[in-house]
């Protein structure tokens, strides 16, 4: 194997496809980056797998001769990322092992414009394949629908293992909309793209089928936090113009971008109702400027320690105004005022402050709305205008 390529484009995949690459692997290739060169396409493909997640992805480079290798992953990383700007050749070799004339090692060398580095290698061939779904449903989704609806509904997954299911986020795919879903028992967020439109590939290459099931079917799976994460970083990469395939069958799930493949296990289990939850009708509702009140709560939020991390509204609805204290024993306390347009009666209430920034700076609007029946009912957060997303997050108690 020999090929040159640029370091800033190496680096960047190799970045990419590092986070794939387990902290302990449970079997040394794991621990390793795929490297294959193809001559023929004149280009170059790294992969990293956890047996669990994995990452692909490709880009052009002079290849002089076909090869592949397993590289550790760490040690190629630190090395690229801080060679300078430049083209780097690299080329593996075959040797025989001094101490046994039967058993070889693999090795490559990185030459750039500073110096030459040799680093041990593993046999490719030992590096498991990354999964392949032959005959499940491939969908087209448009990228800025799935960027819009990982931004506001991944930070409110669960990081508690115990509860699984939690730990994702549950994606809808219908005939016109995707919807995202993600809930830790004490929030939800939920994300509907109407103007997303996924079409099934097949119904689009196979022509002898009806128009009548020219569409595909509904179906909804949830996907591990830390799969979409890297998807939204994968995706990143990308025109928000381009779509991206999803190809999924029970258990498992591809997506693929370009010249980025991600692969990843679904999580098992019943996703809760959520939709359930949601209130059908409101007594109180108050609009605001959502940076307004991002920053006064963020401003209040200093007072506020671990045991009492609560900030109460006193909503007036005569006044027009919301104000905001924060008490904390042995500490101090603080308020703030807010204009706002309130309908229905006045309310004091309280919010998790953690729960309550994490909700504000995913709406993305500049208007926000709260809607609300009783202190000690869900309260609805909700853009005015811009992308439809529901934030749904359970007051604290006030004791007095």
């Amino acid at each position: 194997m020999k090929l040159t390529c640029s370091q800033s484009e190496l680096n960047t995949n190799l970045s990419l496809v590092n986070r794939a690459v387990p902290s302990r692997p449970t079997h040394p290739v794991l621990g390793n980056v795929l490297l294959k060169a193809d001559a023929e396409n004149q280009r170059v493909s790294l992969t990293a797998f956890d047996l669990s997640l994995g990452l692909q992805t490709s880009f052009n480079a002079n290849v002089e001769a076909d090869g592949a290798i397993a590289i550790p992953a760490k040690l190629f990383n630190d090395i690229v990322s801080r060679l300078p700007e430049g083209d780097i050749t690299l080329e593996d070799s075959l040797s025989e092992a001094e101490s046994d004339a039967d058993t070889e090692s693999l090795s490559i060398t990185l030459t750039s414009t500073s110096g030459q580095y040799k680093m041990r290698g593993m046999n490719s061939e030992d590096f498991p394949e990354l999964p392949q779904i032959e005959d499940g449903m491939v969908v087209k989704l448009p990228v800025e629908a799935l960027i819009e609806g990982l931004r506001g509904s991944l930070f409110a997954t669960s990081a508690d293992e115990t509860k699984q299911v939690l730990t994702g986020v549950h994606l809808m795919v219908q005939e016109d909309s995707l919807e995202f879903a993600a809930t830790d028992g004490h929030r939800l967020a939920v994300v509907e793209t109407l103007n997303a439109k996924p079409t099934s590939e097949e119904s689009q290459e196979d022509e002898e089928k009806p128009a009548s099931e020219d569409t595909i079917s509904s179906f909804e799976l949830t996907v591990p936090a830390r799969t979409l994460r890297e998807l939204e970083r994968m995706l990143g990469l990308s025109e928000s113009s381009d779509t991206v395939a999803l190809q999924f069958e029970v258990g498992q799930i591809i997506f693929q971008g370009g010249d980025h493949r991600l692969t990843s296990r679904t999580l098992e289990g019943q996703y809760p109702a959520y939709r359930q939850l949601i209130p059908g009708q409101f007594q109180r509702q108050v609009a605001i400027p959502r940076r307004q009140l991002l920053s006064a709560v963020e401003r209040i939020a200093v007072l506020a320690d671990q045991k009492n991390n609560i900030v109460k509204f006193d909503i007036d609805a005569q006044a027009q105004t919301i104000d905001l204290t924060v008490e904390t024993q042995d500490v101090g306390s603080a308020r703030e005022s807010l204009s706002a347009q309130v309908t229905g009666e006045s309310i004091e209430i309280a919010f998790n402050v953690k729960y309550l920034i994490d909700g504000l700076k995913a709406l993305s609007t500049s208007d926000i709305q709260l809607q609300m029946n009783a202190a000690n009912t869900p309260v609805i957060l909700t853009p005015l205008g811009g992308l439809k997303m529901t934030y749904l997050i359970m007051p604290v108690q006030i004791r007095d």
